[in-house]
């Protein structure tokens, strides 16, 4: 049995610390043992109001929401009303995307797994109301290009998550939000929760926070993104507790949620990901999976307006990590605490992220450089004399440039004969650039980068 009287002592200590040195302004973590939960929280919900965080606050999980829904849609697979490879048009007759026919193949697998295809960030309005997926499915997607081919490889849809929880919606007759109160939240008990910003109001709530000019944090001008992704995760906000009362449930074997076979099925690798640091090796249905010296762990992240959340479950150890933050260097602040975290207890940690080469080896042009376009993105690599590289990514229509306004540069070097990586952080990690296709020395025929896949189009 995990005794967590000690880990208490050392998060209380420990957690400010961490959160000072990423530049995180607030930030809770909860981990769970054998029916044992040990909290902490450190810092601030709203620099503007300086309300101190508590291990009861509620911060945005963000596309952690991708596991609840996946939840919603196997519960709906063990009762027969959902097949994982029937067309998503089995359960929305109009569902259809900008070009004729190519969403008629498209499963409710490969929405599961990310290889739908269908462009993914299209954080489009519709309304505030249970409607707001409904909308979305029916107003937004049609407009919606394929970047790739389903079933051609892994590239992230938070889209295809709006899809996913719009065929709950039809098949149960129920909104979103009452899918998850009903089917998942009330049966788990929750308390500290919200699935709506109004709900959120009731609790004490966390507050994203980005960069000012200076590059100090500051409070982000919205809270939540669109609600019609909802079930992509732009709402749902909880406690540590409260994730941690889901993942235990996953623990449990399912609990009152699934069935023990239906879980294992989830953690089994689907898809594989392409090696960029930050994501698993795979993925299952709705969770990441991750290879720790030889033992599964599985999970996901999420991030917001300037909010992220990062959970693990070890399920051989029985542990579950929960890890929120409200800013700073989120990724390298939830990554620190949960292998400091995981070693205290088992000895495990995540394997290292990547890091530039002291002395990098030239970058190949044949292989690199190149032009590499989605629908709404464009990114082009440039091979210098000296065998250093440049990759600069511009966004290619208005609703792209509210998230990127200006083209972005990012210096990169050799890591190895498919991956380049970049020479500065973002949010306390290097970014990585993986090429696949066309085999070694030639040019490679796709880029992955950031979670999407893209071909190369020059």
């Amino acid at each position: 049995m995990t005794d967590l009287s000690g880990l208490r002592t050392w998060l209380d200590e420990t957690l400010p610390e961490l959160a000072r040195r990423h530049g995180v302004p607030g930030a809770a973590v909860g981990v769970l043992a054998d029916d044992q939960v040990a909290e902490a929280a450190t810092g601030e919900l709203n620099l503007r109001t300086g309300v101190p965080v508590t291990t009861d606050s509620l911060f945005q999980i963000g596309s952690v929401t991708k596991l609840w829904t996946s939840t919603l849609v196997m519960q709906l697979v063990e009762e027969g009303m959902i097949e994982l490879d029937a067309p998503v048009t089995r359960y929305l007759p109009d569902f259809r995307l900008a070009e004729e026919g190519v969403g008629a193949g498209i499963t409710v697998r490969q929405l599961l797994t990310h290889t739908s295809g269908i462009y993914g960030d299209a954080f489009v309005p519709t309304t505030r109301d249970e409607d707001a997926v409904r909308r979305y499915v029916e107003d937004v997607v049609p407009t919606l290009p394929q970047d790739i081919p389903s079933g051609e490889g892994m590239s992230y849809s938070n889209s295809g998550f709006a899809v996913l929880g719009r065929i709950a919606e039809v098949v149960r007759a129920k909104p979103f939000q009452r899918l998850l109160r009903e089917h998942i939240g009330t049966p788990l008990g929750l308390r500290h929760w919200a699935v709506t910003p109004e709900e959120a109001l009731l609790h004490r709530t966390a507050v994203g926070h980005v960069p000012a000019q200076d590059g100090t944090p500051e409070p982000a001008p919205f809270w939540n993104l669109p609600a019609s992704l909802a079930p992509a995760g732009t709402v749902l906000a909880m406690a540590p507790r409260e994730l941690l009362a889901f993942a235990g449930a996953y623990l449990d074997g399912g609990g009152k949620l699934l069935d023990p076979a239906t879980i294992e099925r989830m953690w089994r690798p689907h898809v594989p990901i392409p090696d960029i640091g930050m994501l698993g090796g795979h993925f299952g249905l709705g969770w990441m999976i991750f290879d720790w010296d030889g033992q599964r762990v599985v999970g996901h992240d999420g991030g917001t307006y300037g909010q992220s959340c990062s959970l693990r479950v070890l399920p051989e150890a029985g542990i579950a990590l929960v890890s929120h933050a409200n800013g700073g260097e989120n990724a390298a602040f939830h990554r620190e605490v949960v292998a400091r975290i995981a070693d205290r207890l088992v000895g495990l940690r995540p394997p290292e992220l990547p890091t530039p080469p002291e002395h990098p080896e030239e970058v190949d042009p044949t292989r690199f450089a190149g032009r590499f376009d989605s629908s709404t993105m464009s990114l082009e690599v440039t091979v210098r004399p000296d065998g250093s590289a440049v990759a600069r990514s511009e966004a290619l229509t208005a609703e792209a440039r509210q998230l990127q306004p200006e083209p972005r540069v990012t210096e990169l070097v050799r890591l190895d004969d498919d991956r380049l990586i970049a020479t500065d952080r973002l949010f306390g990690a290097h970014e990585v650039l993986a090429f696949s296709g066309g085999g070694p020395g030639s040019p490679a025929t796709h880029l992955f980068h950031a979670g999407r896949l893209t071909r190369r189009t020059a």
